[in-house]
């Protein structure tokens, strides 16, 4: 699959008060919660949701993380109005690797990526990981056969 290089998905988040540190920077925890909100909005923008609520048999599947991070290129403040881009940079058989953009105007405030993998969960029993539906194509794109080596794919 070829690097992307149009977001899959651009929202926007403002920085509110509570977000920022004694400096009055947004605190580097704020961004993984950044990263996470944007992901939710993706994935509700084409019906979708991260996480179902368990069915009738308690089961339900998600898309629990595996690794995260975030760097940071420059400082946001409070009022800041952050636009936050999504692409979608590996797609296996069972794992997303979602790499995130934030931007203040021209200004790149921060990257940041969040691999997940397609998982069910059943009361009592270990997490199972699944192959990720057809359901989510349109949204995510084709699958990557490079990714399955070279992601490590669960």
């Amino acid at each position: 699959m070829e690097p992307q290089s149009k977001p899959r998905f651009v929202t926007s988040r403002r920085v509110e008060f509570v977000d920022t540190d004694m400096a009055g920077i947004v605190h580097f925890t704020n961004f993984f919660r950044y990263m996470e909100q944007a992901e939710s909005e993706f994935f509700r923008s084409h019906g979708h949701t991260l996480a179902a609520r368990p069915g009738a048999d308690g089961a339900a599947v998600g898309w629990p993380r595996v690794a995260a991070s975030c760097s940071f290129k420059s400082p946001a403040y409070h009022n800041d109005v952050l636009e936050v881009h999504i692409f979608v940079r590996r797609r296996g058989f069972k794992s997303l690797t979602q790499q995130f953009e934030f931007w203040r105007g021209e200004t790149l405030v921060a990257t940041g990526q969040i691999k997940t993998a397609f998982c069910r969960f059943r009361p009592g029993q270990p997490i199972e990981s699944l192959e990720i539906p057809a359901e989510y194509d349109a949204m995510l794109g084709p699958y990557d056969p490079d990714a399955q080596e070279s992601a490590g794919e669960p």
